[in-house]
């Protein structure tokens, strides 16, 4: 439980960076940073698949399908929606949005299971509402702060919304199925199937990026090619964002699926809204309000109360 919880605990400080990265590249279109990424994560994922190479080889065909599936959804179309959002919408609002992800995953999870699951509703019930309480109370400040925002376009809101609700779809699929693969194959190591995804994703990510390529030459010729017009920061924050959030954060978040049951390590994502609620305020130099802290607080109770309830100390394996 602990080495799970920690495992989850990286993932979710090392995926938070993804939330900052649209806003520090404001003037570059979302699939070129989606693509970017991706390019960047498959490029880091070759030389690491070296050291990996015995695990990558008993990889069957449809494990390397199932690896495809999950970069193209978990990857590639999440982080495009979610780029989207937030440059249509600001920070404040998908990340509202996507911190819905722990209750939507669990609730899924338990769904899912149904009368076998690890978890039942009325354990999953207090842990499930006090993080629901902590996402509402941040949530109004940032409602609030849309409120004043005197050039709101709302139009536009409007549109971030529904491409984060999107990314949460894909975020619901992506750590479910992958659950799913890992806990079917508990000898594998994490480490090489996060590598596997990263190599899966290579080919897409750099088809995607050529083809934007194209159409921009014809659609947006003054947009500098094939870097953009800031191509140090946007090379050094692609390769970042490629090695912790996509291929580390990877890997630590599958070594978490390995240890807990899918409805408790779903509530676990809740380590990424924190972290993202934490990178914003701190890019934007303000202090987290009286009810954002408070939220906050009732996030991290609903986490400690999940992980007390006996069910959920389960092996994976039983799980």
């Amino acid at each position: 439980m602990l080495l799970g919880t920690s495992y989850a605990l990286a993932a979710g400080l090392m995926w938070g960076l993804v939330f900052i990265g649209p806003l520090l590249l404001p003037d570059y279109p979302a699939a070129l940073l989606s693509f970017g990424r991706y390019v960047a994560f498959g490029l880091i994922a070759l030389p690491l698949a070296w050291a990996d190479r015995r695990a990558l080889a008993q990889l069957t065909r449809a494990d390397w399908w199932e690896a495809a599936r999950l970069g193209l959804v978990g990857n590639i179309v999440y982080y495009l929606f979610l780029a989207a959002a937030i440059q249509n919408a600001g920070g404040p609002l998908p990340t509202m949005i996507i911190g819905t992800l722990p209750v939507v995953i669990a609730v899924t999870s338990r769904l899912r299971e149904g009368h076998g699951a690890a978890l039942g509703w009325s354990q999953m019930a207090p842990s499930l509402l006090l993080i629901g309480a902590g996402i509402a109370c941040v949530n109004q400040v940032e409602l609030e702060a849309l409120r004043r925002a005197q050039d709101a376009d709302f139009g536009r809101y409007a549109l971030g919304a529904v491409l984060a609700v999107g990314a949460v779809a894909c975020w619901t699929w992506y750590p479910i199925r992958n659950a799913d693969w890992l806990r079917a194959h508990p000898g594998r190591s994490p480490r090489a199937w996060a590598t596997a995804q990263g190599l899966a994703t290579l080919p897409m990510a750099l088809a995607g990026y050529l083809g934007w390529g194209l159409w921009a030459a014809f659609m947006q010729p003054d947009f500098p090619q094939p870097f953009g017009p800031r191509p140090g920061p946007f090379l050094l924050l692609m390769f970042a964002i490629g090695l912790f959030a996509s291929w580390l954060g990877t890997l630590c978040w599958n070594a978490a699926s390995q240890r807990l049951p899918t409805a408790l390590v779903g509530q676990l994502i809740v380590f990424e809204t924190l972290a993202a609620l934490a990178y914003a305020l701190v890019l934007r130099g303000n202090a987290p309000a009286p009810a954002t802290l408070l939220g906050a607080l009732l996030l991290v109770a609903g986490v400690v109360w999940a992980l007390r309830s006996p069910r959920a100390a389960a092996p994976a394996g039983t799980a």
